[in-house]
């Protein structure tokens, strides 16, 4: 449980690191994809873009 936690924490600050590439991509506006400004910063969660790319990274380790 601990091991999946960390999994997912990586993941979102990998996208969110990666934000404006991902952005351009078309990630990032997708519906689920949570924004909003608290304490004067514009926060944003990507949850369906870290799904979606988690499914694709999955798709990918099973072919190889």
């Amino acid at each position: 449980m601990i091991r999946w936690m960390i999994v997912i924490f990586l993941a979102l600050l990998l996208i969110s690191w990666f934000t404006p590439l991902l952005q351009k991509l078309g990630f990032g506006k997708l519906p689920g994809d949570v924004r909003f400004k608290a304490f004067g910063r514009e926060w944003f969660l990507p949850i369906t873009t870290t799904i979606l790319l988690s499914f694709v990274a999955s798709l990918i380790g099973q072919i190889i």
